[in-house]
This record gives C-alpha cells, sequence and structure tokens, in this order.
C-alpha cells in the first residue's frame, strides 16, 4: 500500500471519532481481523473500481465503515499511487495577523532587493557619435 500517511491518518482520526461516538460501530472497529492497512487497500481498490478521479470525504468514509461492518469483504490487491487530502486550513485571527505581517515584511525586502539592484548597475558611458572632421584633402 503505497497510500500517502496522511490519508491513512485522516481515515484513522475519523473511524476513532466514529468508534467513540457508535457502540455498535465499535464492535465492528475491533474485530480482530479488520486492520487500517487492509481498509485503505479496500478504498483504494474501490475508487479504482468506480474509475473516479476523486470522492466526496462522506463516500470515503462510507467506504471505510463499510469495511468494518462487513465480515466476507474482498480487499483487494495493493494499490501504488499517491492520495490527496483536500482539506481546508482555519487559521486563528492572531495567526493571519503574523502572516500578513510576514508578506508585508518579504513584500518589502523585495522591493528593497529591486532598489538596491537599480542603484548599483554600473553606469555605462553614453556612446559619443563620431564627429568626422573634414580635411582639406578630402575635397
Amino acid at each position: 500500500m503505497k497510500a500517502t500517511e496522511h490519508f491513512r491518518q485522516t481515515i484513522k482520526a475519523y473511524l476513532d471519532e466514529r468508534a467513540q461516538n457508535d457502540e455498535l460501530f465499535a464492535v465492528s472497529y475491533a474485530k480482530e481481523n479488520k486492520n487500517l492497512d487492509d481498509c485503505v487497500t479496500f478504498i483504494l481498490n474501490q475508487v479504482k473500481r468506480s474509475k473516479c478521479m476523486g470522492l466526496t470525504d462522506e463516500e470515503v468514509y462510507s467506504l471505510a465503515v463499510h469495511f468494518f461492518d462487513e465480515d466476507d469483504i474482498e480487499i483487494g490487491n495493493s494499490i501504488a499511487c499517491n492520495v490527496i487530502v483536500n482539506h481546508t486550513v482555519e487559521l486563528t485571527e492572531e495567526e493571519k495577523a503574523q502572516a500578513r505581517q510576514d508578506a508585508l515584511k518579504e513584500y518589502q525586502a523585495e522591493q528593497l532587493r529591486k532598489m538596491q539592484k537599480r542603484t548599483n548597475k554600473p553606469k555605462t558611458p553614453k556612446a559619443q557619435p563620431e564627429i568626422t572632421t573634414p580635411s582639406l584633402f578630402d575635397f
């Protein structure tokens, strides 16, 4: 199984929480013949069979619950793939203010580098047009 660890941990966190809140599921979740690696392999195989490029969180979680609820279930072969977990990160007001300050400092430093680069350029003398003075022999 080559699923990303973040995907695996996300599934585990959901299942752990569900087992705490649902006594019936807790019994299924505690089965000795079931484990998280097989659950992830089952989910990946189901996604592959469906030929979908992505699933909602609810669809993935329902597959995980289904895996633990069913005793006679075909897991499938391990699949080498990358799994992307999309989650929105909520920042506190303090973290947002800090991010703004960091971005402002970075912008100021970039503008300062640009200004220094412009002023540090070696000045090339302007090419003087060549003035030819006519000689008496040219007539």
